[in-house]
């Protein structure tokens, strides 16, 4: 098994699910991907929840907090990008013209992490390792294998993470933008259309699954709801838009091909 030991700086290493009803939620994502979940208790008095495959840590879940339930804020996925210097991370955010929306701060002994917004409006995740690393199993069924900007301006977004991070970039036919660090392609980028209605930017997540048509049946039977039925994604497989029963939206992807393997692993 590639067990994911240390992530290279720049890479995204977590992915989180903030939610109305965390039980409920474990609920879903233990009969959709077969998740076992480990409650940890943290020092805002609430609990924190690992989800694993094999006893690995996979993703996190979390209840929204009271603040942002009142403010009508819907459960949402959230991504982490790893890197070794939050502080710095933060400082090049708003020298490149993003928004630091929360500090740099210690999440006890797990590590220290950040939220930023690019200047297209996309938020995501900071994450300086302590004794979490982040996503012990990627790029393997039911687990975390590629993240993607949707941006309403890509020219602006390329130029801030590639600032901030170091990104290179390369761009496809459809003007797909693969996303690399130090040579590992590891997210996209595309343009949001305007057929797709109101879609604020965001980082997304996709989950890898080994039959995408059995997943979003499962997914409905669950409670959730299919917003994407099952399409092909040009060369690369078959993906679909799921909404989990709180609100949360994430995809899943099927692969024509086998997936890279994660990197930092043994």
């Amino acid at each position: 098994m590639q067990v994911v030991k240390q992530y290279p700086d720049g890479v995204f290493s977590w992915i989180d699910l903030g939610t109305t009803d965390p039980e409920a939620a474990k609920a879903f994502y233990s009969g959709l991907f077969g998740w076992s979940f480990l409650d940890l208790p943290t020092d805002m008095g609430t609990i924190y929840s690992m989800g694993q495959l094999e006893g690995y840590n996979v993703a996190g879940l979390g209840p929204l907090s009271p603040d942002m339930q009142a403010q009508g804020i819907p459960p949402y996925w959230s991504a982490y990008i790893k890197h070794d210097d939050a502080d710095a991370v933060a400082a090049r955010a708003a020298e490149a013209g993003g928004t630091v929306l929360l500090p740099p701060f210690d999440v006890m002994d797990s590590g220290r992490m950040a939220i930023i917004q690019d200047p297209t409006g996309a938020a995501v995740g900071v994450w300086q390792p302590k004794q979490h690393i982040g996503a012990q199993l990627v790029n393997r069924p039911n687990t975390l294998v590629w993240n993607e900007l949707q941006t309403n301006d890509l020219e602006a977004a390329r130029a801030f993470y590639a600032a901030v991070f170091g990104w290179t970039y390369e761009v496809d036919p459809n003007d797909y933008v693969a996303v690399a660090q130090d040579g590992r392609v590891q997210a996209g980028m595309m343009q949001i259309q305007e057929s797709w209605g109101e879609v604020p930017p965001n980082w997304s997540n996709y989950f890898l699954v080994e039959d995408a048509e059995a997943t979003a049946a499962k997914a409905t039977e669950l409670g959730g709801n299919v917003m994407v039925p099952p399409t092909p994604a040009g060369e690369v497989g078959k993906f679909s838009l799921i909404q989990d029963p709180q609100g949360a939206i994430f995809n899943v992807i099927e692969y024509n091909a086998p997936p890279p393997p994660p990197p930092g692993y043994d």
